[in-house]
């Protein structure tokens, strides 16, 4: 049955001179790669050189480098292996002086952190032991970014979903050593839960934005109170209102929540999203069971000392989740973006598609359904090529970006799909191939 929003919003014509769909100019086999279960790669272009790190066919963790128009690879392994776990993906940045950092496979796990000796060189690479030495073993979810001042910042969580807290760190490319950009936890649980983030994102008033679920225990159904808060140090934290917020920030701080929604009630980390509306204000957005116990899609703004809190969808559809581990997603949400006719909002349904709607910039509410624009990736990039059943693609945008401009690039490969974080009985699907991708448009 069709939802109300379908049957309510009006079709909008595709608009001439859309852009072109995007096209293929290269591609270039990286190696051939684990496809058990999904796990996150890196892709860094930082021109002339390019990097790619993953887990090869033996799960071993390795970097791979080459200088774009070549393509032969330079590969280095390292002495790290993935297990069954989803969570266990692998980032990478360069800092002010083109060390190569990476760190990955780690899911309530002690460090695992590389870095080369040498600018730009892999054979130089090697392990770091400790960052500051302090709340190092059981670390999650490691993140590179850069501050208001370009600092290079280092954040992750120190503990376990249900009990964890936010720690972030600061290195010096003078000295090479590390040290807390603050000295207590961004967030603390109190070992009754934990924090799952979305951000700092930088926002158009040159506040730092951080968008958060609580979490009490490993059960993704435990989610709850979507949070909320700002910065323009990433020291020194508020609410939307202003009010100065004391660290770390905990449960109590109940001037941080958006939506009080009780754990069961339908929200979930990683569809906690932020974005902002056309004078640059920040949107939250999120799901929720509504009163008749079906999932819809919330954007929230701060209007006039409180949060003013639209239902975006009508949908006739429950997503309930529950249990451990890596789930797929049967909805995903995106935020509230801009465009040059106002604002825009896309998502996908397990039984519904992808669709984007146009958002009311006074009430944040859908008003009419919007042609998809053209695919970013090119015809037939999705079509799975591997034999093995349950197949998915993968993808890794770049860390850095092109030199050259109209292009881009990104990693694609296969895997079956995530599985709780369980290890699988054989058969298994042979190793998939990892390609890199130049894309135009």
């Amino acid at each position: 049955m069709k939802t109300l929003l379908h049957l309510s919003l009006s079709i909008v014509a595709v608009a001439a001179g859309a852009s072109r769909a995007a096209e293929v100019v290269e591609t270039l086999p990286v190696d051939r790669v684990w496809s058990g279960h999904p796990v996150g790669f890196a892709l860094l272009t930082h021109a002339p050189h390019q990097f790619v790190a993953y887990y090869n066919a033996d799960r071993q963790m390795v970097v791979a480098s080459r200088t774009l128009g070549e393509t032969g690879w330079n590969r280095v392994p390292l002495p790290e292996k993935v297990v069954w776990d989803s969570h266990n993906y692998i980032t990478m940045a360069l800092d002010d002086r083109n060390h190569l950092h990476l760190s990955g496979n780690l899911h309530v796990n002690p460090l695992v952190y590389f870095k080369t000796g040498a600018p730009l060189d892999l054979a130089t690479f090697a392990r770091v032991e400790k960052l500051v030495g302090e709340d190092e073993g059981r670390m999650t979810y490691p993140r590179f970014f850069r501050g208001p001042a370009g600092e290079f910042i280092y954040t992750y969580r120190d503990g376990s979903s249900g009990s964890g807290n936010q720690i972030y760190n600061r290195y010096d490319a003078e000295t090479g050593a590390w040290s807390r950009l603050l000295d207590r936890p961004l967030t603390d649980g109190r070992s009754e839960m934990n924090a799952y983030l979305d951000g700092p994102h930088r926002g158009p008033d040159g506040y730092f934005h951080l968008v958060w679920v609580w979490r009490n225990t490993p059960d993704c159904e435990t989610n709850h109170d979507v949070s909320y808060m700002r910065s323009r140090d990433l020291i020194g934290w508020e609410t939307a209102g202003g009010e100065a917020l004391e660290l770390p920030v905990t449960p109590d701080a109940s001037a941080t929540v958006v939506d009080p929604v009780p754990p069961g009630g339908g929200v979930i980390n990683g569809n906690a999203k932020l974005g902002f509306d056309l004078d640059g204000r920040p949107v939250v957005t999120y799901h929720k069971y509504d009163g008749d116990g079906y999932s819809q899609v919330f954007n929230a703004r701060w209007e006039d000392g409180k949060w003013a809190i639209a239902a975006a969808s009508r949908w006739d559809t429950r997503w309930e989740f529950s249990g451990r581990g890596s789930i797929p997603f049967d909805v995903r949400v995106q935020p509230v973006k801009r465009d040059g006719d106002g604002l825009y909002q896309e998502w996908s349904h397990w039984q519904l598609g992808r669709e984007r709607w146009r958002i009311d910039p006074e009430t944040l509410r859908a008003t009419e359904q919007l042609p998809l624009p053209p695919s970013n990736t090119p015809p037939g990039f999705g079509t799975i090529q591997g034999e093995f059943p349950g197949l998915q693609v993968r993808t890794a945008t770049d860390l850095g970006r092109s030199p050259e401009p109209g292009t881009r690039y990104l990693l694609r490969w296969e895997t079956l799909g995530p599985n709780r974080d369980r290890p699988r009985e054989p058969p298994l699907p042979e190793p998939s191939e990892l390609v890199l991708y130049k894309i135009q448009g």
